[in-house]
């Protein structure tokens, strides 16, 4: 109902993933999560960036250890240990997969819903662009945004660019990180 009326030929509609994973109910509930000494250990060692705690957050480690399990998050964790020092960053989720990388939430500081939420990054997301594209004739993308970087998750079969040029076109991230582009939660 929004972006029909504006779409023409040509276009390209993206999607932050956020989006798409509230739609499809990846939610983790905080109380859901049952903290444990591994989680509580490991998040130590993880330094803050600008864009938040990531798996320095104890629930994000231990929603990170529910999906890939313990021992790939052990052996992640050794292989970021290793290069770190080598100034090779990013490797703890290269290793852990998973979609580790896009867990959000368990935060406060945007939004007071994020406190006790955590969101998973979108399923099957070329999928989703195919029905949106098939169902609604506009071509998509989903993409994870932030100050660290640009991710396309997923775009419709016939957009006719690659990753690396859906990037290049949003690389200044026109939706901001701010709260200011997003509407209040209820």
């Amino acid at each position: 109902s929004y972006a029909s009326p504006l779409y023409q030929p040509g276009d390209i509609l993206s999607i932050s993933e956020k989006v798409i994973s509230l739609c499809q109910d990846r939610i983790v509930n905080i109380k859901e999560v049952k903290l444990g000494f591994w989680a509580k250990f490991l998040s130590q060692f993880v330094l803050k960036t600008k864009a938040g705690w990531s798996v320095g957050n104890p629930y994000k480690m231990q929603v990170a250890i529910n999906l890939a399990g313990l021992p790939r998050i052990l052996f992640a964790a050794a292989c970021a240990a290793l290069t770190k020092p080598l100034g090779i960053k990013g490797v703890f989720y290269k290793v852990a997969g998973h979609g580790i990388s896009g867990i959000d939430g368990f935060y406060g500081g945007a939004f007071d819903w994020y406190k006790t939420k955590g969101i998973l990054g979108p399923h099957k997301p070329n999928k989703v662009c195919d029905e949106i594209q098939t169902k609604l004739g506009i071509a998509c993308m989903i993409v994870d945004a932030n100050d660290l970087g640009i991710k396309i998750l997923g775009c419709s079969k016939n957009v006719g660019y690659s990753h690396e040029e859906l990037k290049a076109m949003i690389k200044d991230n026109p939706a901001g990180q701010d709260n200011e582009q997003t509407p209040p939660l209820s």
